[in-house]
């Protein structure tokens, strides 16, 4: 299912079978850029996949949060100053399910996960220049989770992602990764 991917930042342990990838994240690894903080990370693991044109890319993931701003997520990237992830991240001694939009600097919007946090599918539909995100406990009802521009032409990468900012290392598990035509649903449709 990672066919054709490549690694950004591989992590220090990671293995990869037909039923998906498992890895451990490497202490301090990061994706951010400048706003509040004022540093510019780019260390975080990203396993992308490039697109051409609309798509939409789903993946499950599931991960054993421990220490503070652990993450793993959907990642879509078009350079250092342009991407988004989006999944679990620790903040504030919980799991929350937020995002991150950087076009030259970082946004961070985050908000509580009412299903389990340590196992949770994503969808991201990329179409005429609008990114969808969606969320989902079961892989069935898809609430939105984000709308919002990720502007650009050629090809965008696509894939799963995690990080470790503060922890010794976060295990995670990634499946159900595809990347398929883009679902032409109406915004408020949870199918």
């Amino acid at each position: 299912m990672f066919e054709g991917c490549a690694w950004l930042n591989p992590p220090p342990a990671w293995s990869a079978t037909a039923d998906g990838l498992r890895l451990t994240t490497a202490p301090g690894s990061d994706f951010w850029r400048e706003t509040h903080y004022g540093f510019t990370r780019d260390s975080g693991h990203f396993l992308g996949r490039a697109v051409e044109g609309d798509f939409t890319a789903t993946l499950r993931v599931q991960g054993r949060y421990a220490a503070l701003y652990d993450q793993a997520g959907l990642m879509l990237r078009r350079g250092p100053a342009q991407w988004i992830k989006a999944g679990i991240e620790l903040s504030d001694g919980e799991a929350l399910l937020g995002s991150v939009l950087t076009l030259g600097r970082s946004d961070w919007a985050t908000g509580p996960w009412r299903g389990d946090p340590g196992d949770l599918w994503l969808r991201a539909t990329l179409a005429d220049g609008v990114l969808r995100l969606q969320a989902s406990a079961d892989g069935i009802r898809w609430p939105l989770l984000r709308l919002c521009s990720f502007p650009g032409s050629g090809p965008c990468l696509v894939g799963p992602m995690a990080c470790s900012p503060e922890g010794q290392g976060l295990q995670v598990g990634f499946s159900g990764f595809s990347v398929t035509p883009p679902l032409g649903r109406d915004l408020h449709d949870l199918g």
